[in-house]
């Protein structure tokens, strides 16, 4: 389906080099943030008490957070869950107390201002429990990107696996650079955001490098940039119209989805736009600067001499 269609090939690999020195100068400035800064962990990484309360009335969650800052508790997170009466608590360790003392004393100061509060669950997660998280979650990214230059390598050649998985990890970094600058909740849910974000990200890439191999075939007279400028411009209607649908329902999620998922849409989001333009402005250009040519893709066919007889 095309809502319109171009006409006259978008130059895009003209400004190859411009958009690399773009792509690379975002890249460092979000590994300098991650080195810097470094990421706000939730509690599931990091270890604490997770609480799930419910009011008989909407919950004020400025008054309830102040009142668990009145208890010296650090940096509390609190979060309506699924409707304004319920709320999910999140409270990192204390050194001096252990978890199940600390949600008794949270209790009792809830209950004082309002004596309907009722805890419906409490999950109590180690520092031990969150490292091994991190370490899965690293884990599971790392399989990802292998799995993803394995498939391309043997469905394209292993030019455009390469281009791909950096493209792909420019996007991840960029995402984790943004949590790290503006020390956002780095939490499960956008563990599996980025995740999501990778396989996303790839599906763009092989449409792109399909429209390229086709383009070869029949495309016999034109130079290497030309190919890749017409398979990105053919594809563009495909993009926006592929990218904007998904994109609304993730902004739905973000508008609407409450605190609770908040930041996995924001996750989302900040990685369908890099996913665009890592598309186009990252992968196409690492695939031109790697070298690929007509006969990567096409092998020249072996003609069989006749036998003599």
């Amino acid at each position: 389906m095309e809502f319109f269609r171009i006409k006259k090939d978008i130059p895009f690999m003209r400004f190859a080099l411009v958009f690399n020195i773009i792509s690379i100068a975002t890249f460092l400035i979000a590994v300098g943030a991650l080195i810097g800064k470094g990421l706000n962990f939730g509690v599931e990484f990091t270890g604490g008490t997770v609480m799930e309360v419910s009011y008989s009335g909407p919950a004020d969650l400025g008054k309830i957070r102040s009142q668990l800052e009145s208890l010296e508790i650090s940096d509390p997170i609190v979060q309506s869950f699924g409707n304004s009466q319920t709320v999910m608590i999140r409270l990192p360790n204390k050194a001096d107390l252990a978890g199940a003392t600390l949600s008794e004393e949270v209790m009792s100061s809830l209950r004082q201002a309002d004596p309907s509060v009722e805890l419906r669950r409490v999950d109590f997660v180690g520092s031990q429990v969150g490292s091994e998280l991190a370490e899965k979650g690293a884990l599971a990214l790392l399989v990802v990107s292998i799995g993803i230059v394995i498939y391309l390598a043997l469905r394209f050649e292993w030019k455009f696996g390469v281009a791909a998985i950096l493209a792909n990890l420019h996007d991840v970094v960029i995402i984790l650079g943004f949590f790290a600058i503006f020390q956002w909740e780095f939490s499960l849910p956008v563990l599996a955001a980025v995740l999501a974000i990778l396989g996303y990200s790839v599906n763009e890439s092989v449409v792109v490098f399909d429209r390229i191999r086709e383009n070869f075939k029949r495309m016999r007279k034109a130079t290497v940039r030309e190919v890749i400028d017409n398979a990105i411009t053919r594809t563009m209607s495909r993009t926006i119209i592929t990218h904007g649908s998904t994109q609304l329902m993730v902004l739905s999620i973000l508008l609407f989805g409450g605190e609770t998922l908040f930041y996995f849409a924001l996750a989302l989001t900040i990685g369908i736009l890099f996913g665009i333009y890592s598309s186009i402005f990252v992968s196409s250009p690492l695939v031109l600067w790697l070298g690929i040519s007509r006969e990567d893709l096409i092998k020249p066919e072996v003609k069989k001499e006749e036998a003599v007889v």
